[in-house]
């Protein structure tokens, strides 16, 4: 079984190694592999040297819903301890946040996709934690959809967002280790970093060979299997097609209220025989969401099955799905507006994904070789700079 790095400082010394005060940024997931969470580890160790706890996106608890619903900071009744949200009025921890603290661990799970914001909730955290001194300690956690298939266009500057702060492609192979690393390496964010390397971790595993329990990394991620095919579906997030929330599968399920899913599966089915897209299947679907678009309406779509996960691309997946949808919907196809993620400007689609020449391939009903060619526009570079930080043996 794995060992994550919250497991592994448990055997540590680390009363010694880490004197002085400390900060812990955390979430629901941030448990060991017997499910006890964090903060109850941590109390443990350093006992009234655990002064403040940091929270991501969907809070401390994972109770909050989309992007742009921000957390309180609030003191815990039971931990008693101030909790500092980093998804409220700012996303960077303040000095003032920060006061006291000699070391921060940093214990996220990181879903393998560059369109979520824990990566960069943690680059806040350390560009915070080098202007004050602090040293950033990463608990590091798997990728859950391997750490060597790369997948998808890198980010462009001009796109740059909460979903996107950095040049990754989609699905970059790395742990938030790694990634902390090409974060003070490469991109310059200067702190005084630490990881703690996992223990039995390998490059071409999925989530589901670990032996780890899965918890929710967010509200909307419930199955591992949901994490492997969120690159093809948050995509949609960005346009009027459901991305199955309020539903139990959501991010496993696209929708919308003209779709006629069964007649339509067999020309879908061709299409991707052609293309050579396989490892999956599109289960034809009807349901109804409880909340979010087209709530109480019955939605035709798919649920989105992974057959073998090796095979399976699943940003090119989306992609073509999207252009399909575009084609099949008309004018019942819509480009949802602004604001997404603190981008009040540009098209969602365009933020999520880091570029505008997807929105454009897609209205333009591009080919096949044309979305090839936008994925592998810098892809070479970065597969070199990304080889100098891995920590982990295939």
């Amino acid at each position: 079984m794995v060992v994550t790095g919250l497991d592994i400082i448990k055997s540590r010394k680390a009363l010694n190694k880490y004197p002085g005060n400390i900060g812990y940024l955390a979430n629901a997931a941030s448990v060991d592999c017997q499910l006890r969470h964090g903060i109850y580890i941590f109390q443990n160790l350093f006992r009234e040297r655990l002064t403040k706890v940091f929270s991501p996106q969907h809070g401390l608890v994972g109770d909050v819903q989309d992007d742009m619903i921000e957390s309180d900071h609030f003191h815990h009744p039971y931990f008693d301890l101030p909790v500092y949200s980093l998804y409220s009025e700012t996303r960077k921890p303040t000095a003032k946040m920060l006061e006291g603290l000699d070391h921060v661990f940093i214990d996220l799970q990181d879903v393998g996709t560059r369109i979520y914001t824990y990566i960069y909730t943690m680059t806040y955290m350390m560009e915070a934690c080098g202007e004050q001194g602090i040293q950033v300690i990463i608990l590091d956690r798997p990728n859950p959809i391997n750490g060597q298939q790369l997948e998808g266009n890198l980010l462009e500057s001009e796109f740059t967002s909460f979903v996107g702060r950095h040049k990754l492609p989609v699905r970059h192979g790395m742990t938030i280790g790694e990634i902390a690393i090409m974060a003070r390496d490469v991109w310059d964010i200067a702190c005084d970093l630490e990881v703690i390397k996992m223990e039995g971790w390998k490059r071409n595993m999925y989530f589901q060979q670990t032996g780890l329990p899965w918890v929710l990394p967010s509200p909307n991620l419930a199955t591992p299997e949901a994490a492997l095919v969120f690159p093809a579906t948050v995509i949609f997030e960005g346009t009027n097609i459901s991305e199955g929330r309020g539903t139990t599968r959501s991010l496993e399920l696209i929708g919308h209220p003209g779709i006629e899913p069964y007649g339509w599966s067999v020309k879908l089915e061709r299409v991707f025989a052609d293309l050579g897209l396989t490892g999956f299947t599109l289960r034809p679907v009807n349901f109804i969401p409880t909340f979010q678009k087209h709530q109480g309406k019955n939605c035709g779509g798919y649920q989105i099955h992974v057959t073998d996960p090796k095979l399976f691309n699943p940003w090119k997946v989306g992609q073509i799905l999207c252009r399909e949808l575009y084609n099949y919907l008309g004018n019942d196809f819509r480009w949802k507006p602004p604001p997404y993620e603190y981008e009040f400007e540009k098209l969602p689609f365009d933020v999520i994904n880091g570029t505008n020449k997807l929105r454009m391939w897609v209205e333009n009903n591009g080919s096949f070789d044309d979305l090839l060619a936008i994925e592998q526009t810098g892809q070479k570079e970065f597969e070199k700079i990304r080889e100098k930080v891995l920590l982990y043996d295939n």
